[in-house]
Order: structure tokens, then C-alpha cells, then sequence
């Protein structure tokens, strides 16, 4: 059978990195771009697209608005699985996923930027 013994080629899909620097896929789950502010290089809501994704993006956008840091919303169900994140909507501050399976109120948010400022995570 020509199934068996045969290697799939992988295509690997040109991503941007939050701040727009052009790296892939893969080298985003391990390094961002490396601009911080206040210690954040990153932050993104990983999610399928529904309501509570679409709640965390927006709370986590109300919690970091006056920091003046990008959020990206990944709804790539690879980039995703790449994070090892098993339940939906999950938070990631540094290329770290800090938050899984909840919702969080941007207080809650605003704390755990608050607990990575200073902590090394993106290169």
C-alpha cells in the first residue's frame, strides 16, 4: 500500500509574531519578538472563536489598555495545540500559558501580568 513507509511533507504556514516580526509558527510558541514593555513581550487568548474566548480577549484588552501591550487572538486550532492547551479560552503572558478553561475578570488579568513583570520568559 502506498500509505505506509511514506513521510508527509509538512507545510509550514508564515505567521506573524504579536508585533508583526515575521516568524513562524514554531519559533512563536518558543521566543516572541523580544520588544517588552514592562516585562510583557506577549500576551494572547487562545480560543475556538466562542462567546467565552471572545469574553477573555476582551477583558484581557480592557486589563492591559493603559500598558500599551498588543494581544493576539489565536483561534488556529494547530498554533493551539502547539501550547498544549486542552480546554478553551486559555491566556498566555510570555509565551506562557498562565490560565485555562475560565474566563477571567480583567482584575484577575491585570494580576497575573502584574506576577510576570520582571520574570524572564520571551528572549
Amino acid at each position: 500500500m502506498a500509505l505506509f513507509g511514506k513521510k508527509k511533507e509538512e507545510i509550514k504556514a508564515e505567521t506573524s509574531c504579536c508585533c508583526g516580526s515575521g516568524q513562524s509558527a514554531s519559533e512563536v510558541t518558543s521566543t516572541c519578538c523580544g520588544e517588552k514593555v514592562k516585562g510583557i513581550c506577549c500576551i494572547k487568548v487562545l480560543g475556538s472563536g466562542c462567546k467565552s474566548c471572545h469574553q477573555l480577549y476582551e477583558n484581557t484588552l480592557k486589563a492591559v489598555e493603559e500598558l500599551g501591550i498588543e494581544v493576539e487572538y489565536i483561534t488556529d486550532m494547530q498554533k493551539i495545540m502547539e501550547y498544549g492547551a486542552m480546554s478553551m479560552p486559555a491566556l498566555v503572558i510570555n509565551e506562557k500559558v498562565v490560565s485555562v478553561g475560565r474566563v477571567l475578570k480583567p482584575a484577575e488579568i491585570s494580576a497575573l501580568v502584574s506576577d510576570m513583570t520582571g520574570k524572564s520568559g520571551c528572549k
